[in-house]
């Protein structure tokens, strides 16, 4: 199962979360967060907006790579994928964070 990292940045002091594949590969990165409970509910938004097609936003990148941000119901984007290669692979992210967000647990 996946599980979801919250960290405080040393540069910035904001709080981060990443959320990993069972293989320890971060499937999705969060912005950064002025307090500890501003990330958490970010994760809670990522666990309820992560099952939902229409959340997923595909892009790709100037050098040729692809990446997918999922956003909240009210379009802010909660998180950033890796760059991949292809849009399969994209593609292959995206159902991965379908898959484990809903009941990922935190490890803080």
């Amino acid at each position: 199962m996946g599980y979801f990292t919250l960290f405080k940045s040393d540069k910035n002091d904001d709080y981060y979360f990443n959320l990993k594949a069972p293989n320890h590969e971060i499937i999705l990165a969060s912005q950064g967060y002025s307090s500890k409970n501003a990330a958490e509910n970010g994760i809670e938004s990522v666990k309820v907006n992560g099952s939902e097609e229409s959340r997923f936003e595909r892009n790709s990148a100037k050098d040729g790579q692809y990446y997918f941000n999922l956003k909240s119901g009210n379009g802010q984007v909660i998180g950033t994928s890796e760059m991949y290669k292809t849009t399969a692979s994209r593609d292959n992210g995206i159902e991965s964070v379908k898959k484990n967000a809903p009941e990922a647990e935190i490890n803080d």
